[in-house]
């Protein structure tokens, strides 16, 4: 199934219950959606500030950003932990906005696993079942599915104090599914594990989402975390969305300079439009180089600001015949095993990054205070805009 989903503030909103140009109801819908708080002092403090978008069903849908962006209480507004000061909430068309978290059909994970230390494994996973008064038999079925699906069969006996921190975690989302909710909420839920834990579970948690089939909604500040595990992505800023897409759209074409360097390494270049050449604006920039970026609509004169990424920079005793090449120093060599990270310096100051992967046919060989060109293809940049504005085809 495809749906074509629009989310950005400023944008007009989705119709009420579904997901934009798809013909289906939407898992989750927030319309014109904020939150306001009101400090010590007594000022108002708009946390999350008017967002509408729509999340698809099935999709393992992130919402990234630096903390105090707004993504956790957006979070919670869905899971009705939060009331929406303004907008709508809603589930599969049905306006939630006013009905309390054990009244909607969402199970929510956080980072702390908050499981009973005195109950044995079953027996957690087992408590909301209980509480729902769900026949004994359904109950055991349930639980050895459940545990079977995070790979903890046979663990069921043991107390939450004999297991690692990673399998903690599976007997909190065990927990959460066991339910089976039609949306599930995850706050940070991988932020306690060490980083090679953390890595194995994000492949886990995206294998478990395939296989439920259920709609996961992940919160987290982890770009790594968010571009690994998602079909779609919508980064936070001050409370709004600044641009919404698949990871691969929003690392290779951010929307805004936010998105641009909080996604990834990039780099930021400046210049004054002198003239066009085809599609491509050609830039009036410091020193001898030359700097040209694809555009939209032809423009001259007026400023801009184009980003490239580190991997698609190539570092050249001589500027090539064609494309981007800029003069520089190198500053800074750091070697990391698969790659080696140059930092050069333009004629502007300007502080520029490339990654060099260390293999056979690489034959770069730089130090500090060297002189290098930066290299790249005109198509491998992309002018940034102000508007956040994407439209994503969802992953069938």
């Amino acid at each position: 199934m495809s749906a074509t989903v629009s989310a950005t503030t400023g944008s007009a909103p989705p119709e009420v219950g579904s997901a934009p140009g798809s013909g289906t109801t939407a898992a989750i819908s927030l319309v014109g959606v904020a939150k306001e708080y009101t400090s010590r002092r007594g000022d108002s403090v708009r946390a999350v500030d008017g967002i509408d978008m729509a999340i698809g069903q099935g999709e393992f849908f992130s919402m990234l950003g630096p903390s105090g962006c707004g993504k956790t209480t957006t979070l919670r507004m869905i899971g009705g932990f939060e009331e929406a000061t303004e907008g709508n909430v809603l589930l599969y068309g049905e306006d939630v906005t006013n009905t309390p978290p054990n009244r909607r059909d969402v199970n929510m994970v956080f980072q702390s696993y908050a499981l009973f230390p005195h109950m044995d494994i079953f027996t957690n996973v087992a408590f909301g079942l209980r509480r729902a008064k769900v026949a004994k038999r359904e109950i055991t079925d349930r639980v050895k599915e459940s545990l079977a699906l995070v790979e903890l069969s046979g663990m069921d006996t043991r107390r939450p104090s004999q297991l690692s921190g990673g399998q903690q975690q599976r007997v909190a989302l065990a927990r959460a599914l066991v339910n089976r909710p039609r949306a599930l909420l995850l706050d940070e839920p991988l932020g306690a594990l060490d980083l090679k834990l953390r890595q194995t579970m994000q492949i886990e948690l995206k294998r478990i989402q395939r296989e439920v089939g259920i709609t996961f909604v992940y919160v987290t500040h982890d770009q790594g975390e968010a571009l690994t595990m998602s079909d779609r992505v919508a980064v936070m800023n001050g409370g709004r969305i600044e641009q919404l897409g698949t990871p691969k759209e929003i690392y290779e074409r951010p929307a805004t300079k936010f998105t641009a360097g909080f996604i990834g390494t990039s780099n930021i270049i400046e210049g004054t439009v002198e003239r066009m050449d085809g599609n491509l604006a050609v830039l009036s920039v410091p020193g001898e180089g030359r700097a040209m970026v694809p555009v939209d609509s032809p423009r001259t004169g007026g400023h801009i600001e184009l980003t490239v990424r580190p991997e698609k920079i190539s570092l050249c005793a001589e500027p090539p015949g064609d494309g981007c090449a800029l003069p520089g120093t190198v500053t800074e060599v750091v070697y990391l095993g698969t790659s080696t990270n140059y930092t050069v310096t333009t004629a502007d100051g300007t502080e520029m990054v490339v990654f060099v992967q260390n293999d056979a046919s690489a034959a770069v060989d730089l130090d500090r205070g060297d002189r290098t060109w930066l290299c790249w293809r005109p198509e491998h940049g992309y002018a940034l805009g102000g508007s956040g504005q994407v439209e994503s085809e969802r992953p069938s």
